[in-house]
């Protein structure tokens, strides 16, 4: 089987999934909370998207893995946005009819933080639209309008959240990170190595690029005391031929009690 063939029935599947059910903000599986936080020493403001579920659904984290949705927001409406960037709490990896996805339960807060173009209050109008499953996966829109004042109060939520983000490659002590990319029938393949101690728990590796439309495989991974060897294939969805940025590349490793974010491999 080609892997633009195995691409297309994991798409096949995940919208047979999704096209069961239809949740919006009144629906008792999820809420959604906008949390107006606080300004930071450098000037941005630190919000966050609170996503309560009912026992035993979760959700999906930016790359979700095969079997995941991956969320989406948009910010129309919004005024004093320069930009925004999100800050992931660290995700767990869950098996979903026996392909992997990588996302949260029960609960989850994704810190936001938004650079206003001028001074005084940020409002946030916009929508998202998650993925939330038990033992199907349902679409899930959520629209939102909350302003976030300048001077707003610390939110434990966000902090905790913020607490609990990967480490950087720095903190954790990685070395060089480097890949390798190949052509492949519909694609590409790309290697990468991190150097980077291993720990006694088991690992699992998410490789990401910075094209959102570019599907990545679950990486084959191989393991030595001071190295991680992580090879996927790259498609895109539309099939066509594209570039790929290395400054782009994400590796992320999650094992139980750490996660360690590495960004940007060099060439060997």
């Amino acid at each position: 089987m080609t892997n633009v063939m195995k691409h297309t029935i994991l798409a096949a599947l995940l919208v047979s999934f999704c096209s069961t059910a239809q949740a919006d903000a009144t629906d008792p599986q999820a809420t959604l909370t906008v949390l107006t936080g606080h300004q930071t020493k450098s000037g941005s403001v630190m919000a966050g998207l609170r996503i309560d579920m009912a026992t035993g659904w979760k959700t999906y984290w930016r790359a979700p893995g095969d079997a995941g949705i991956p969320p989406q927001v948009t910010w129309g409406g919004s005024t004093n946005i320069g930009s925004v960037a999100f800050h992931w709490p660290t995700p767990e990896v869950f098996d979903q009819s026996g392909m992997r996805s990588i996302g949260y339960h029960d609960s989850v807060t994704v810190p936001i933080e938004i650079f206003p173009n001028g001074a005084g209050e940020i409002r946030l109008k916009g929508e998202i639209d998650i993925g939330i499953c038990e033992e199907i996966c349902i679409p899930a829109t959520f629209s939102f309008d909350t302003v976030i004042p300048a001077n707003g109060k610390r939110d434990a939520a966000i902090t905790a959240a913020l607490l609990n983000q990967p480490l950087t490659a720095t903190e954790a002590g990685v070395g060089t990170f480097t890949c390798t990319l190949k052509p492949i029938e519909g694609g590409m393949q790309i290697t990468t190595i991190a150097a980077l101690t291993s720990t006694p728990n088991a690992e699992s590796i998410i490789i990401e690029t910075a094209d959102p439309f570019v599907w990545v495989s679950e990486p084959k991974v191989t393991r030595t005391p001071t190295q991680i060897t992580a090879t996927s294939d790259l498609i895109h969805a539309d099939g066509k031929a594209f570039a790929v940025d290395r400054s782009g590349i994400r590796m992320t490793v999650l094992s139980h009690g750490r996660a360690v974010d590495i960004k940007g491999c060099s060439t060997p």
